[in-house]
């Protein structure tokens, strides 16, 4: 019997939930990422239950109990409840009647083997009761211990189901496989043989789920077996994978946390055109793979910025990057130009007086910061 032993499950909150649901006859049990990364050692940030219990039941047994109910997601069986400021997703058991590979048709369940069947990967279907008790109603329990990522059943029919699931194919690969045994051959012909469904996806999904891919902390075997399949091609035209895996050796080196943002500049494919970045993301982007000069980048647009773009620019070269280089790029955004536009006037005024400030502060920063505002006006 596999158990789970993990703060949030000993909560008071989490137990008083599972007893609003239990105490009345139904079943509760966790699920998904929260069973899934307990039993990894892994950080869990969401608390999803699954019960048999039909939407109308949970709002009435939550508000008898006084305890916040919020219906975020009735109509597909979901309520969230608020217990101690945590959330709680309480989810109705489902099955899949009917699906157009963006979404699904569901009819409320009775048993956990039925919601099981619904989900995408076996190591997703694990399930935990108050007690900690692990249910393994498909055989996960063995994938997980594997660190292998495996469609349920009919990996083909899982991803026609919602062909965002090629990404998350990937995406979980770069998370939680193992890199040593390589991707499941099923899972990766699965979606070879699937890759044109990945149009029909919004940009909005196809972003989200490849910037959490690129935030794995080496996600560089993941986007290879990507590319392999042709499914790279499709979401980011002209990305290449085998880049990224200098880069991500450059921030282990010099001990630099992930950054999605520098690994899509660093395997390139006109993101800004292919995602739907924000406004924000979109200029950091721009910023560092400008191919600008890092000391000039971190001295107009800040030292993150210098630091990602020296980063992005030694991987390129297949250079190391020193301590040094990163001193002196993170040094850059510390200085002031010395001339002001009141400096170089009467002699100069309109575009010959902007010009000219330009000139001389070109000659400053590749003085190295080192010129003065005497040797800069001779």
């Amino acid at each position: 019997m596999t158990r789970i032993a993990a703060d949030w499950l000993q909560d008071a909150a989490s137990q008083r939930v599972c007893a609003l649901l239990t105490d009345a006859g139904h079943q509760a049990w966790f699920v998904g990422g929260c069973v899934r990364n307990a039993l990894l050692g892994a950080l869990v940030a969401d608390l999803d239950i699954s019960t048999d219990a039909r939407p109308a039941q949970v709002m009435a047994l939550a508000e008898a109990a006084k305890i916040k109910a919020i219906p975020t997601g009735i109509a597909h069986g979901t309520v969230t409840l608020v217990v101690d400021d945590v959330p709680y997703e309480i989810t109705t058991f489902r099955r899949d009647v009917d699906t157009d590979g963006r979404r699904a048709t569901v009819v409320f369940a009775d048993e956990i083997a039925d919601d099981a069947r619904r989900r995408d990967f076996t190591m997703n279907a694990l399930y935990a009761d108050s007690a900690g008790t692990v249910a393994d109603p498909l055989g996960g329990l063995p994938d997980l211990h594997a660190r292998r990522i495996r469609f349920i059943e009919d990996a083909a029919q899982r991803i026609k189901e919602d062909y965002l699931r090629i990404l998350r194919f990937f995406r979980f690969y770069a998370w939680y496989g193992d890199p040593s045994e390589g991707p499941d051959a099923d899972g990766l012909a699965a979606c070879a043989a699937h890759i044109a469904g990945l149009q029909s996806l919004s940009v909005e999904r196809v972003t989200a789920e490849m910037l959490k891919l690129l935030a794995a902390p080496d996600p560089a075997p993941a986007l290879a077996a990507m590319a392999s399949t042709g499914a790279l091609a499709q979401v980011l035209p002209g990305a290449e994978a085998g880049p990224l895996a200098v880069l991500i050796h450059l921030e282990a080196e010099t001990d630099i946390a992930p950054d999605p943002l520098r690994r899509l500049a660093m395997i390139g494919g006109q993101p800004e055109d292919a995602m739907r970045l924000s406004k924000v993301q979109a200029a950091y982007l721009a910023q560092i793979g400008s191919g600008v000069s890092p000391i000039e980048i971190s001295y107009r647009h800040g030292p993150a910025q210098g630091r990602d773009a020296l980063l992005v620019q030694s991987a390129a070269l297949a250079q190391p990057v020193s301590q040094d280089d990163l001193q002196a790029v993170a040094m850059a955004a510390q200085q002031a130009f010395p001339l002001k536009a009141t400096d170089l006037m009467p002699a100069l005024s309109g575009p010959a007086l902007g010009d000219a400030l330009k000139a001389a502060e070109a000659r400053w920063i590749a003085s190295g910061f080192t010129l003065t505002k005497a040797q800069l006006l001779e």
